[in-house]
């Protein structure tokens, strides 16, 4: 067993010459951790489920557009879950929490961890992995320091905080026990036709991917689906409760297998990627259920592809990285300023409770699965480049876990950002440079994963 911890101090090639004006692409804090189990392991896993659906009564709004104004869920349509998988060997465990929800401020995971951390969890070995339904609760509602008062925005609730923050703890409590010897694998297709780039860039990340847990016996444990594309079928005129269409995937792949199997699905670098249909259902919530088959049939037989092995690596990699200065977009207020109602003179104290000065970039690896963790929108271009300067390293299999831990804006390249790629720039709260802070922080980081033997 091999376990690295670093305090690292990284400086570019600039000279830095007053410590007053530093900024974030000259100069990197990072805590890192590193731990590397040897090849051969046998690893051990446990999952578990949980429905974060709150009550109607508490009076919570659903996220992703500003048109709703802050008003309450009218029903519900379908519920939403939070799943975990933990993975552990003897001495070190990893838990992967997926989410049917918009996004997660960055307040929910620090204050998960004041209730578990003593339970051996910390922010180096917790993924949380938002779906990013906008059938589904507004973040902004979970962000302690929104004080805004702004409608278009979201209200910040303490109740449906302490609400999600009680089944979060309960569910990886419950996943972290009784452990059993689990087989492991992971294969990917490509899917044409099925989504596209908003933006009309050429860049489209048409991957899919399937990672199977099985017990040692054969019996399926979990099912892990990576596919990229916006959940936005419900538009803001739609006010239930949805998973939008990951929840129909992964509930009808979870029947197609059987055996009490738990599905959990994860987004990728979906900033600028969007679901293709070609006309199928009649309306938003028949058009949720029609695409999340079409997905979960792809899926199953991909799943019934992969030959899972009792002998994997499991490792994991973290490190908080300053973020660019935080700035507004030249188009901000034509575009989201106009959504969320904002003026010049609030959008200061947008940027304070949003968009956070640091975060976190994490990777883990599973067998020959890498998920790179990044903590907001990114752009597919992007995306697909950190997938494949980590594959090039001998790893099989990379995914982009978007939305990872926080979200903290879109993250575009420097001429998307420049060349302005519509909603998306004008919502990338950290300058041109932004895309490329991330992603070469998210190469270092998952790079020792791939390299592990």
């Amino acid at each position: 067993m091999k376990n690295l911890c670093v305090f690292a101090t990284l400086r570019d090639k600039f000279k830095i010459q007053n410590m007053k004006k530093l900024t974030l692409t000259a100069f990197v804090i990072a805590f890192t951790c590193i731990s590397l189990v040897s090849q051969g392991a046998k690893l051990q896993a446990n999952v578990a489920s949980v429905d974060i659906t709150p009550p109607l009564e508490m009076k919570y709004t659903l996220g992703g557009y500003g048109e709703r104004e802050n008003r309450p869920a009218e029903g519900i349509h379908d519920h939403i879950w939070a799943k975990a998988l933990v993975v552990k060997d003897n001495e070190k465990k990893y838990v992967l929490v997926t989410l049917d929800i918009l996004g997660l401020p960055p307040n929910v995971k620090s204050d998960l961890l004041k209730r578990i951390s003593d339970k051996g969890w910390s922010a180096a070995n917790i993924m949380l992995l938002p779906s990013h339904s906008h059938g589904s609760l507004e973040m902004a509602a979970l962000n302690s320091k929104n004080n805004l008062g702004i409608p278009q925005i979201g209200i910040f609730q303490p109740e449906l905080l302490e609400f999600v923050l009680d089944k979060l703890e309960a569910l990886i409590t419950d996943a972290d026990r009784n452990f059993q010897p689990v087989k492991i694998g992971t294969q990917s297709k490509m899917l044409e036709n099925t989504n596209h780039n908003r933006r009309g860039d050429p860049e489209v990340d048409r991957e899919l991917t399937v990672t199977r847990v099985d017990y040692t016996n054969g019996k399926p444990l979990a099912v892990l689906v990576n596919w990229t594309a916006h959940p936005t079928f419900i538009d803001g005129k739609d006010m239930l409760v949805s998973a939008e269409w990951p929840g129909y995937l992964q509930t009808d792949l979870q029947n197609s297998i059987g055996n009490d199997v738990t599905v959990m699905y994860y987004n990728g670098a979906e900033g600028d990627q969007s679901p293709v249909l070609n006309g199928s259902g009649k309306d938003d919530y028949e058009k949720i259920q029609v695409y999340g088959k079409k997905i979960a049939n792809e899926a199953f037989q991909v799943y019934q592809q992969i030959k899972p092995r009792a002998n994997n690596i499991l490792s994991f990699n973290y490190q908080t990285i300053q973020l660019p200065e935080r700035r507004v977009h030249p188009d901000f207020m034509k575009t989201g300023g106009a959504e969320y109602g904002l003026t010049e003179e609030k959008v200061k104290y947008v940027l304070d409770a949003l968009a956070p000065p640091s975060a976190g970039v994490a990777a883990v690896r599973i067998g020959n699965l890498i998920i790179v963790g990044i903590p907001g929108e990114m752009a597919a271009g992007l995306g697909m480049k950190i997938k494949q300067s980590v594959e090039n390293k001998g790893i099989e299999h990379v995914t982009i876990g978007g939305l990872a831990n926080e979200w903290i804006s879109y993250i575009l390249s420097a001429k998307q950002y420049s060349n302005g790629a519509g909603y998306e720039s004008s919502v990338s709260f950290y300058g041109p440079e932004l895309g490329k802070v991330i992603s070469e922080d998210a190469i270092k980081t998952a790079i020792p994963l791939a390299q592990a033997k």
